[in-house]
């Protein structure tokens, strides 16, 4: 599976961002997927992920009620809606893709290039 993110860029606190991961290969929809995000000087940790039918969700606490994942699996593409962003929310941010749903980092293979999301008081 190979992995485009797309979507980041600057963005007033309190603002909404959606980004967008595209995907290759034939096993995108029967795949895990998940975005996660690595702030300066911080480790890498999940944002959020979402099973291969979507039935599945989870999200890393700073973000419930802000943050949805969502996938498309007829246009190969996951989503991330953020909205009412925070400053801690700056980061890089990537998707990657697992064999099954998880929130553990060290189950995902295959990781999109990130993309920049920069949150300004």
């Amino acid at each position: 599976v190979q992995l485009q993110a797309s979507g980041g860029g600057l963005v007033q606190a309190g603002g909404s961002l959606r980004l967008s991961c595209a995907a290759s290969g034939r096993t995108f929809s029967s795949s895990g997927m998940g975005w996660f995000r690595q702030a300066p000087g911080k480790e890498r940790e999940i944002v959020a992920a979402i099973s291969w039918r979507g039935t599945y969700t989870d999200y890393h606490d700073s973000v419930k009620g802000r943050f949805t994942i969502s996938r498309d699996n007829a246009k190969n593409t996951v989503y991330l809606q953020m909205n009412s962003l925070k400053l801690e929310d700056t980061g890089v941010y990537y998707c990657a893709a697992s064999r099954r749903y998880s929130v553990n980092r060290n189950e995902y293979e295959y990781w999109g290039q990130g993309t920049l999301v920069t949150v300004s008081s």
